[in-house]
């Protein structure tokens, strides 16, 4: 068998990851077609196809996902290998690769990691944003970061950002119509603005009270799956939104919004990082870790 170029190696990994030929080209920095052509190669040098290619889609093989399951484990230990050597410099270097929910990294991840580079110079940040679960290792993320209660549980967890609340919103126009409620369970009599996730179901909004619980299934004209979408129609009187308190705060201030049920939503511990148990965590990724756990303690 002819001998096989580890860079070959890392390429079939980027495109396994992404299971995109134009994602994968966009990591490497090279083009698709480049990247094709590679493939073919590796393809041809080993004698196996490791990927079914349609106009649409990019699959591994059953060989393909073998050659994956053995390979990338040992690409990562290179990589915690070459990590290794932070500790003999003055600073550490590297990437840090995270994954993350839209609402979350405009509300807390954006201005956090701004700082943070600014205080590690050397290390470079690449943030994937997406609402859909994700399998940060297999997708080659050294971290995600969701609300506590969607982390896997043999996933490390650290808080990050601040605590959290809902608010029930609506603009003026809409409360002139409707009425304010006064207990979550008149919800369901009121226009409201459904969110959906996007793996199908519809989200119930919950509520506490003096440890009372309430889950409401509103019901309403409009059903959405994006929150900022949620905010503008709440803005144009389409119905009340059930948002993240951050996300209306300006709204509430200026008046363009009513906020109803404050005292039925309480907060919560908010979002977590998390990141696989490894025996050796990457340079990039602790450094980020202290640096958000310090950010917390000042903001305490």
């Amino acid at each position: 068998m002819a001998t096989i170029d580890p860079a070959d190696l890392g390429v079939f990994l980027a495109i396994a990851r992404h299971g995109s030929f134009r994602r994968a080209a966009a990591e490497l920095g090279v083009t698709p077609s480049a990247l094709s052509h590679s493939m073919r190669l590796l393809e041809e040098r080993l004698g196996v196809r490791l990927f079914n290619r349609t106009t649409r889609s990019v699959a591994l093989t059953e060989a393909g996902g073998r050659l994956f399951g053995r390979v990338n484990p040992a690409f990562r230990d290179i990589h915690d290998a070459i990590d290794e050597l932070n500790i003999f410099r003055d600073r550490p270097f590297g990437t840090l690769r995270l994954n993350a929910p839209r609402l979350c990294a405009r509300l807390v991840l954006m201005p956090l990691l701004t700082r943070f580079m600014a205080a590690y110079p050397d290390i470079r940040v690449e943030l994937a944003v997406s609402d859909a679960l994700v399998d940060i290792v297999t997708d080659g993320f050294d971290a995600g970061i969701r609300f506590g209660e969607n982390i896997a549980a043999d996933m490390l967890t650290v808080p990050i950002g601040p605590r959290h609340a809902f608010a029930v919103v609506g603009s003026p126009g809409y409360f002139a119509r409707h009425g304010r409620p006064q207990d979550p369970r008149e919800l369901r009599d009121k226009p409201c603005i459904r969110f959906r996730f996007l793996g199908g179901g519809l989200y119930a909004w919950e509520f506490e009270r003096g440890g009372e619980e309430v889950s409401v299934e509103v019901d309403g004209p409009l059903t959405l799956s994006e929150q900022d979408l949620m905010l503008e129609a709440a803005l144009d009187g389409a119905g009340m939104a059930y948002l993240f308190e951050a996300q209306a705060r300006a709204h509430l201030a200026s008046g363009a919004l009513i906020r109803v049920l404050e005292d039925w939503c309480p907060h919560y511990p908010g979002f977590y990082l998390y990141y696989p148990s490894r025996r050796q965590m990457p340079a990039p990724l602790r450094s980020f870790i202290d640096y958000s756990r310090g950010a917390e303690s000042s903001r305490e």
